[in-house]
């Protein structure tokens, strides 16, 4: 038996019955379509969506980048077993798609892309938004995508989407291969009818697989832990999207172990269980970073030890070995270590049976990390401490504040900027899927259109995007989707007048803030002159906002506690201390590797040339 359907409409009807399955528990694959409608998809998919509204629903974007970061938020705090498709016209609106798309690659988060691609029957050459290559006449813009793409795929013939659609799908289903997944849809081909074998739109159910670890390589893990005298584990994303923090705090406790998490880690445990000893790295707690340098074995847990996590290859001793569990060889095998090739649940419990009994010597009272982790959440209090509560408030007051609001329900959003590094030193995670920073990218923009994700994906949970003000200014456009589909988001912007953290950088490498600051140009072309006259409060307000504005703390408390209660998107205005102090937040507690001038006249960069040439010695290949 087979039906009559565009290429269009055999998609979106194919689409909406698929299905993941982990554990038992089923998830719709593709759960909805964002879309931004042009002439190269309105005609194909846009009518598809009409037709088969009843069987997908459809989120309307403002920016082709926004509505990939939506889906990315969607899909994380979905665990990977749910995400959205992202459609767009032929040209910029494809193009657009470019920076999502390596976010959710990165990333190892699913989203599927559906751009407009010019016309496969080349009826008129070059039609609107068409690229010529002389050398090349198969290229499209589209071809941008391919390198930021887990898969990709372009649809010329209708009988070619059913081998393409099913690779795109078993990709963003596979926990070990997920990421940005494009079908390249050419605008004539996808109004293009064809008669579909009606086993196409079958239910399908693709299981999601917890594979286990290999034998020996699991006899090995077991040898390294027991022979391991100053132990340290590292957990990372993958915990969450596992679902293994019940599996690591079982081997946490039974083996007595410290653990320390990356950013996208961070809520593997919870702050205050006596295992978790903060975030590691440049960002990090000081008594993580104390633990990394003494350590002579660290147990990665779904990390892909980026450069913040390792303080640019510095933070760990000469002598230390590394035992990697990770669902992808290829991490696994980072820091030439021991793999453990598996689900991190899976080899997380596998471990724990294998040792068997407590770690001797199991402590009897306080872990011998104790002491650090109080006097670090000592330094987390003073940071948050506000003395003066009529007072502006700095960065960490700010966040001071929302710690006393918060509760196991809040979900935070961030990625860019100096708030990434002061949540991940000083932010109090409650609950598994609490902390929500995108440093894998660390895109600005992100905030406020992956909150409109998290919101669909746990509608009734209060959500918070924080923001600086110059992330604002690169991506407020779903600000109007939220009020739009009436999405309680809860927007914090903190001005601080420019790009507070790398102005901080600047100043650290000897370019003396130079293009950093919101401010006036000065007569010899820097910018030194009076903070601009922007409004960025009045703005939100202007795309449908309510907007509260705090001038001190003891404004913000009251201010914060009505945004969490709120049922409309609620923007909270906050004009904290200047730029020059960035944050209020403790140092960073290791080194990151940032190139500084080999030669200069300026004395500034002459002094952070000797800073930098003294740190970087200490930098060390793991073999």
């Amino acid at each position: 038996m087979v039906t009559r359907h565009t290429v269009a409409q055999a998609l979106v009807r194919f689409l909406a019955a698929q299905y993941t399955e982990r554990d038992g528990v089923r998830h719709r694959l593709i759960a909805a379509t964002w879309g931004i409608f042009g002439h190269g998809n309105v005609a194909g998919l846009g009518q598809a969506l009409v037709e088969h509204r009843d069987r997908m629903p459809f989120h309307q974007g403002r920016n082709e980048q926004a509505m990939v970061h939506a889906a990315v938020g969607y899909a994380r705090q979905s665990d990977r077993l749910s995400a959205h498709a992202v459609t767009t016209s032929i040209g910029p609106g494809a193009t657009n798609l470019v920076t999502g798309a390596a976010l959710a690659t990165i990333n190892h988060l699913p989203v599927l892309l559906l751009p407009g691609d010019t016309f496969a029957t080349r009826p008129a050459d070059p039609v609107l938004q068409q690229l010529q290559l002389p050398t090349a006449g198969e290229v499209s813009v589209n071809d941008c995508l391919r390198p930021v793409s887990r898969y990709f795929d372009r649809v010329d013939r209708p009988e070619a989407l059913i081998p393409a659609v099913l690779a795109a799908v078993r990709v963003l289903a596979d926990p070990a291969e997920t990421g940005a997944v494009t079908l390249a849809l050419p605008q004539d081909i996808q109004a293009e009818a064809y008669d579909w074998p009606e086993e196409f739109f079958a239910e399908r159910v693709w299981r999601v697989r917890r594979p286990r670890p290999d034998t020996a390589e699991l006899d090995a893990a077991v040898r390294a832990v027991r022979e391991a005298e100053r132990p340290l584990v590292v957990a990372g994303g993958g915990v969450r999207y596992s679902g293994a923090e019940d599996a690591l705090r079982t081997f946490a406790e039974r083996a007595g172990l410290p653990v320390a998490t990356t950013q996208a880690g961070k809520g593997a445990l919870p702050y205050d269980h006596p295992c978790e000893v903060g975030g590691i790295g440049h960002t990090g707690s000081a008594t993580a970073d104390d633990l990394a340098r003494s350590s002579d074995l660290v147990i990665g847990v779904g990390t892909r030890y980026t450069d913040f996590t390792t303080a640019s290859g510095t933070l760990f001793g000469p002598g230390t070995r590394f035992l990697n569990l990770n669902i992808t060889g290829f991490d696994a095998h980072k820091q030439a270590a021991l793999p453990l090739v598996a689900d991190a649940r899976e080899g997380l419990t596998a471990l724990t049976e294998a040792l068997g009994g407590p770690r001797p010597p199991a402590p009897a009272g306080p872990y011998p990390w104790t002491a650090a982790k109080d006097d670090w959440q000592r330094r987390i209090d003073a940071a948050y401490a506000a003395p003066d509560p009529s007072a502006r408030p700095t960065q960490a007051q700010v966040l001071g504040v929302l710690d006393t609001l918060a509760d196991t329900t809040d979900i935070l959003i961030n990625a860019a900027g100096s708030l990434p590094g002061d949540l991940h030193k000083l932010w109090r995670t409650r609950s598994r899927d609490q902390y929500h920073v995108e440093y894998g990218y660390s895109c600005m923009g992100y905030e406020i259109p992956a909150a409109l994700g998290v919101l669909l994906a746990a509608p009734g949970r209060p959500v918070w995007a924080l923001v600086g003000d110059g992330t604002y200014l690169m991506n407020p456009t779903e600000i109007v989707t939220a009020v739009q589909e009436r999405l309680p988001l809860r927007l914090i912007v903190l001005q601080n007048h420019g790009y507070a953290s790398i102005g901080g950088l600047s100043q650290a490498v000897g370019a003396e803030r130079y293009g950093t600051d919101y401010r006036f140009r000065d007569p010899d072309g820097g910018f030194t002159g009076p903070p601009l006259p922007v409004d960025l409060g009045a703005n939100a307000a202007s795309l449908g906002m309510r907007v509260l504005r705090p001038r001190t703390v003891r404004d913000l408390r009251e201010a914060l506690a009505q945004a969490r209660e709120a049922t409309v998107p609620t923007c909270v205005y906050v004009e904290t201390e200047t730029a020059d102090t960035v944050s209020g937040a403790p140092p960073a507690q290791a080194w990151w590797d940032v190139p500084v001038a080999a030669t200069s006249t300026r004395p500034s960069a002459v002094g952070a040339r000797e800073e930098y040439d003294r740190h970087v010695t200490a930098r060390r290949r793991h073999l």
